[in-house]
């Protein structure tokens, strides 16, 4: 049997005509899973008796489990998620004056070693399919009921572009208009610098926005915070970027995390300027959590003068507030978890 939430609208409809099911049996019951949130191929009664009887031998529903919800003093809410194989996952809900963002795990750990965050500490175990994927929001509506998720972001644990299947998969689900319907401006993937798979997302034109986790424009320093920097290196990630946003005309977000005396100085200012000449961008600075002793957490006046310097030359930045510090559910320290009660 085949999960069902795995299926796009047109791999579903595909599958169903292949059996002599009318094309529009997809729609009913994209309708249903993902408008009326029925996971009862019995409940489905404008469908035919007999299609439900193929239906219900051919497909079932996934879910997760959540094993544990905590909720940081500024309103951030972290959940664990159980998985069939045990393992475990995290989802973050950041909720704000006028959006309430979900923040999307794509892999049970990480590849990328990228210094600053705690994903990939337990090293990578495997993707996440695009009903994780999908099931993550789907259980988190359904916990906060009348609190409408407003974006979606794919920030959580692992590289989406790395699962890039079922990342491409999930987003074609979340913007079925016949079934969860979400805004694609209001969903954004985010990429520690696959430059191969940026293209390749390019090409499918699916609508969504871009987040580039930059860190330093210059290649040295990129390389040690960012390792996949030495295989694809900056001058070829803008490229990439560049040719993205010709297509997609929609500001690409690059994410700086702030790091005292290593990229916060007036030549850093300089060199980002200059690197992202040409494209039209948002800049979140981040200042870094205090989790790491390797790297020095910026004073207030060193952010200051860095966004000073960063103003001088037209580069206008936004201080990112870290949310969910007291509940480990800040940017970089999420992990992934092994041998995870269910239920």
């Amino acid at each position: 049997m085949e999960d069902i939430k795995n299926y796009t609208i047109q791999k579903l409809q595909s599958v169903l005509e292949e059996n002599e099911f009318a094309p529009f049996c997809a729609q009913q019951i994209f309708g249903w899973v993902y408008k009326r949130r029925i996971e009862n191929f019995d409940s489905m009664t404008d469908i035919s008796q007999k299609a439900r009887s193929v239906l219900k031998g051919a497909f079932y529903f996934s879910n997760l489990k959540l094993a544990k919800r905590e909720v940081s003093c500024d309103g951030t809410e972290k959940f664990l998620f159980g998985l069939n194989d045990r393992n475990c996952i995290e989802t973050v809900l950041i909720p704000q004056q006028a959006r309430t963002t979900l923040c999307l795990s794509t892999q049970v750990g990480c590849k990328f070693g990228c210094v600053f965050c705690l994903s990939g500490k337990a090293g990578f175990r495997r993707n996440l399919t695009a009903s994780e994927i999908i099931n993550q929001y789907l259980h988190v509506q359904g916990l906060i009921g009348a609190c409408k998720i407003t974006n979606i972001v794919f920030m959580g644990i692992g590289e989406p572009l790395d699962n890039f299947f079922h990342t491409v998969n999930a987003v074609k689900i979340f913007t079925e208009p016949k079934g969860i319907h979400f805004g694609r401006r209001r969903i954004c993937i985010s990429t520690c610098g696959l430059t191969p798979q940026i293209e390749k997302l390019e090409k499918l034109n699916l609508g969504v926005k871009l987040s580039i986790s930059l860190h330093s424009p210059d290649n040295r320093i990129r390389s040690e915070l960012v390792p996949i920097n030495k295989k694809y290196p900056l001058q070829e990630l803008i490229r990439a970027v560049k040719h993205f946003h010709k297509t997609q005309r929609y500001p690409v977000t690059f994410e700086y995390a702030l790091i005292g005396g290593l990229n916060t100085k007036k030549e850093d200012a300089l060199a980002l300027a200059k690197l992202l000449k040409g494209l039209k961008y948002k800049i979140n600075l981040i200042p870094l959590n205090r989790m790491n002793s390797r790297f020095q957490v910026p004073s207030g006046v060193e952010i200051r003068d860095f966004q000073r310097e960063l103003e001088k030359r037209g580069v206008f930045s936004t201080l990112r507030k870290s949310r969910g510090q007291d509940i480990n559910a800040a940017c970089g320290q999420l992990r992934a978890y092994a041998g995870c009660k269910r239920g």
